[in-house]
């Protein structure tokens, strides 16, 4: 199986030189930044932006043209800020694009800054992230030097300051409002919207919000236009994504690739496919938040729209590949327990939701639930999924949901393999968390207990329980 990576954001990723500011310029780098200055307006490369038809790739997909026209016209100080806040399991095309070719972000951060009328930009990057912001602060600091940033930028009379702001590791600071509040000083977390970024964002001024990926396809869209760019990719997706492949797989890594092309080439294709022996159980077509896919999906296309049919989301553009040796359930646990872990707490159906997912899967691994519970799990994520401040609790309610019903028989498995045999030290490692110990196994009180709540009888034995009949 053949595919090649149309390469935009990482051509020339293997130059070791590419992060300095000489080497940016030996491949072209700032010269649309300064034919930015000299021919176009601003409001000829907003048009540009939404003519282009790109769309946001942190995961929201929308039209990153029709966020800067909403930004308002006049003198008053607007923001621009780069979410580098990348937290999302399974997302690392961020932290390369950063790396590898951090003035090639920067370049686009200016344009956008200079077509919305901004004079104060933030890259706000995740608190891990600390080689990724030295590098980001060498290269800021590189762009002051040249001329790229600061006062009358080029002698355009633009002005734009640019910080680099490290995060305290919260992923609750990936959701736009909350990231606000934490470059505010205060505690990330989400507002109430509206009103929106753009109308009332950052110290309450209108504030533009984008991540690193989208900025960094700015200056490729203003040098080319944007046919150019919608010569790639699909009507609706248009362009070319980085694609972050993990988990069971070859080859995991980072792959750009035009949107569209379909989810068998990128898993089987570049990243080589399941292991010897494995095939590909399930998978999260874009990062932890979005809902599971199956191999029948796996001849799908990959772009926005396509997603959202298939009932998941293309997200951060994350695949997480899961192999017939993965448990579900205790996959549906460990998403769920980063969910909890990572929830802000400010609104009840995050805070209690996530807490009571986590608890009622627990039982599911240690063979205390029944499938009436599997029921309650389902009815809890509905209750969760819109009524949130944020999407933070949609985003293990989704994915958690789509693993119950789409592998309801092998959860029904779990929990019966569980009580009879106990909790073991290897496959039940997701409720030992909690300092439980593995259980007994055997028939008992308890075996009994749950016999009567399943309804139909357990087998007496491990060999047994392989011979009754799956539902």
């Amino acid at each position: 199986m053949s595919i090649v990576e149309t390469r935009i954001l990482l051509r020339h990723a293997s130059d070791p030189e590419l992060a300095t500011i000489d080497g940016y310029r030996s491949h072209g780098g700032y010269s649309t930044l300064e034919k930015a200055y000299d021919d176009l307006e601003p409001d000829a490369i907003v048009h540009e932006l939404e003519e282009s038809g790109l769309r946001g790739r942190g995961g929201a997909g929308f039209s990153m043209g029709k966020k800067v026209s909403f930004l308002p016209h006049g003198n008053q100080t607007k923001y621009l800020c780069c979410n580098a806040d990348e937290s999302e399991p399974g997302a690392f095309k961020d932290r390369e694009l950063m790396q590898r070719n951090p003035h090639q972000l920067i370049e686009g951060i200016v344009i956008a800054s200079y077509a919305a009328g901004i004079s104060h930009a933030f890259i706000f990057i995740r608190g891990e992230y600390d080689i990724q912001a030295d590098i980001l602060d060498q290269a800021v600091a590189e762009a002051y030097e040249a001329g790229y940033l600061g006062k009358n930028i080029l002698g355009s009379g633009h002005n734009l300051e640019l910080v680099v702001h490290r995060g305290a590791g919260a992923y609750i600071c990936g959701e736009e409002t909350a990231l606000l509040d934490a470059l505010e000083g205060k505690r990330g977390n989400p507002r109430l919207k509206p009103p929106f970024p753009a109308v009332q964002g950052l110290y309450g001024g209108p504030t533009l919000i984008n991540n690193v990926e989208t900025l960094s396809n700015v200056s490729h869209i203003v040098a080319n236009g944007a046919d150019w760019f919608k010569s790639f990719g699909t009507e609706r997706s248009p362009g070319t994504k980085v694609v972050s492949i993990s988990g069971g797989v070859r080859r995991p890594g980072n792959y750009e690739v035009e949107l569209g092309v379909s989810l068998r080439d990128l898993i089987y294709g570049l990243a080589g496919g399941p292991l010897d022996g494995r095939e590909v159980k399930a998978f999260y077509p874009g990062g932890s938040s979005s809902p599971v896919l199956t191999p029948a999906e796996l001849d799908l296309p990959y772009s926005f729209e396509a997603m959202a049919e298939a009932g998941s989301m293309l997200g951060s553009g994350s695949i997480i590949v899961a192999d017939d040796s993965v448990s579900i359930p205790h996959m549906a646990l460990r998403t769920a327990r980063f969910y909890h872990h990572e929830s802000c707490g400010k609104c009840t159906p995050c805070r209690e939701g996530t807490y009571w997912t986590v608890k009622m899967l627990e039982r599911v691994v240690r063979g205390e639930a029944t499938p009436m519970d599997l029921d309650i799990i389902t009815s809890v994520q509905q209750n969760i999924i819109g009524h949130c401040l944020c999407v933070l609790g949609d985003s293990m309610a989704m994915p958690v949901s789509a693993m119950v019903n789409k592998f309801r028989n092998e959860f029904e498995e779990v929990i019966a393999h569980a009580a009879i045999n106990g909790v073991p030290t290897t496959d039940g490692r997701e409720a030992q968390e909690d300092g439980v110990e593995p259980g007994p196994g055997g028939v008992g009180l308890e075996v009994l207990r749950r016999e009567r709540l399943m309804g139909r009888p357990l087998p007496e034995s491990p060999q047994a329980a392989e011979e009754m009949p799956r539902a």
